[in-house]
């Protein structure tokens, strides 16, 4: 896929990622991009032969995922030339490679996975590790909470000369 001229979006559904479409959508004109929306499912691993794989269903459950995710960023004013994919693989990995060649990645801080309190997901890690392009990572207005000074830190304000 020829990505140059996008800005690449990780979206699974969470508030985070939909604040990312929304960024995206704001930045593409200066960047001379249109934005491109990437959705990323797999079979979960801890069910291989267990239960056999119904690869549709995964298939459409990520991309009712993506379609809902895009109606709830922009409604019926969906920006000039917006894209979307669905790729099947590990959302990292396959994000990583859909970002090679693009101007920008934007993804969420933390999908619907991870542990409360971390400042990054696993997925948001990897893209700013290993991306071969600018990655911003957003946090969604709702689940943004302030956060206290690391210990030893100076307060606002507080400079010692």
């Amino acid at each position: 896929m020829d990505t140059e001229g996008q800005v690449v979006v990780g979206v699974d559904g969470s508030d985070s990622s939909i604040e990312a479409l929304r960024l995206a959508a704001r930045l593409a004109p200066a960047l001379d991009a249109r934005v491109h929306a990437v959705a990323c499912w797999d079979f979960p691993q801890m069910y291989a032969g267990y239960v056999p794989p119904d690869f549709a269903a995964f298939e459409a459950a990520a991309a009712k995922t993506l379609q809902e995710a895009l109606d709830k960023a922009f409604g019926a004013n969906a920006p000039d030339g917006l894209s979307q994919d669905l790729i099947r693989g590990p959302a990292a990995e396959k994000l990583v490679e859909a970002g090679t060649g693009a101007r920008m990645m934007v993804v969420g801080r933390r999908g619907h996975g991870g542990f409360m309190g971390m400042h990054l997901g696993s997925v948001s890690s990897a893209c700013v590790s290993h991306a071969d392009c600018p990655v911003l990572v957003v946090h969604s207005e709702r689940g943004h909470r302030t956060h206290h000074l690391w210990k030893g830190s100076k307060g606002k304000g507080e400079t010692k000369a």
